[in-house]
């Protein structure tokens, strides 16, 4: 299971032990040692990776009102959606995500992903509670399409998730399923992601910088694109998660380090959203003119998001759109 760590309490654990080497404490050093290596860095154990026409259902757990989710459903969209490709539409959510692709050409040209918006389903009155396990996440993504799927959790700012602002903002994973095939129940292993609202519980950790962080240098914290700290934020570490899913879905695809907690696509890049970042700085974005807000990348309906680095298999080296 992979987790998304918030750069902030990378650098707490860094200043605390230079010597971990778990993803959580992975040094600015380390990293660009490992740049410099690049067949070491994001390996391939040959394990399988998600292709075909894929469907991300979301499952919506708590209290989120529609514009919420629209934030959400729409950047899930973007990620297809190559209509309109003029330059007033440039860098996009789709430009963003086919840095992916590079990973799938590495081990076969005929390998491609397609991914679509596939059913949303909400349970608003949180069956399971409010303080949800690890397997209570897994329960929860069950309830999605156990086949050509990826199923994502979201849960409210009012829920409480085992490790949520501790050791991670979010995770992705697989679990075992089972699904009809000829009349008959087939095991199948489905991907998973859990992603969670961070607005009252941890947003320095989780929604930066559209939040002043809890440790590190400190900067004033940039303007949302949507108006929703706690949703940006969840897009941004969504992101993450669904780079590292479609590039290690089962735990045996593009890593490095320990596979419990790995370095993925976009775990790589950690604080990283345009040229020139350095820790405390996300680098140089897009300013809308209207609202001051801070993005990088152009969705669908006219939506804009700010999205972490991925890192190019290409260049060996973490890609911005900005």
């Amino acid at each position: 299971m992979a987790s998304f760590v918030p750069q902030n309490l990378l650098k707490l654990l860094i200043v605390i032990s230079l010597l971990q080497i778990s993803l959580a404490a992975r040094t600015l050093n380390e990293a660009a040692q490992a740049q410099q290596q690049p067949d070491r860095l994001l390996q391939y154990h040959n394990g399988a990776l998600l292709s075909g026409k894929i469907a991300i259902n979301l499952i919506w757990y708590g209290k989120f009102n529609p514009s919420q989710k629209a934030i959400i459903s729409d950047f899930i969209t973007s990620l297809s959606s190559y209509s309109s490709q003029s330059k007033a539409n440039q860098p996009s959510v789709a430009t963003w995500w086919k840095t992916t692709e590079k990973y799938y050409h590495l081990i076969s040209k005929k390998s491609t992903l397609s991914l679509s918006l596939g059913k949303q389903i909400s349970d608003e009155t949180c069956s399971l509670g409010k303080s949800l396990k690890n397997g209570d996440i897994v329960k929860l993504a069950s309830k999605g399409d156990q086949k050509d799927a990826i199923n994502v959790v979201l849960t409210a700012s009012d829920v409480a998730v085992e490790g949520f602002c501790m050791s991670r903002c979010g995770t992705h994973g697989s679990a075992s399923g089972s699904i009809k095939s000829s009349g008959h129940n087939k095991n199948n292993k489905f991907a998973y992601i859990w992603v969670g609202n961070s607005e009252t519980q941890c947003p320095g950790q989780c929604a930066w910088p559209f939040h002043q962080p809890i440790y590190g240098p400190q900067s004033p914290p940039l303007v949302a694109p949507n108006n929703d700290v706690g949703l940006d934020g969840m897009v941004i570490n969504l992101a993450s998660l669904l780079a590292g899913t479609a590039t290690n879905p089962f735990g045996n695809g593009y890593f490095q380090g320990p596979k419990e907690a790995p370095l993925e696509a976009a775990s790589a890049c950690p604080g990283v959203y345009g040229k020139g970042a350095y820790p405390g700085y996300a680098g140089n974005l897009f300013v809308d003119s209207t609202t001051g807000a801070s993005y990088n990348a152009h969705g669908a309906g006219g939506r804009k998001y700010l999205l972490p680095a991925l890192y190019d298999p290409a260049t060996s080296s973490c890609s911005t759109l900005v």
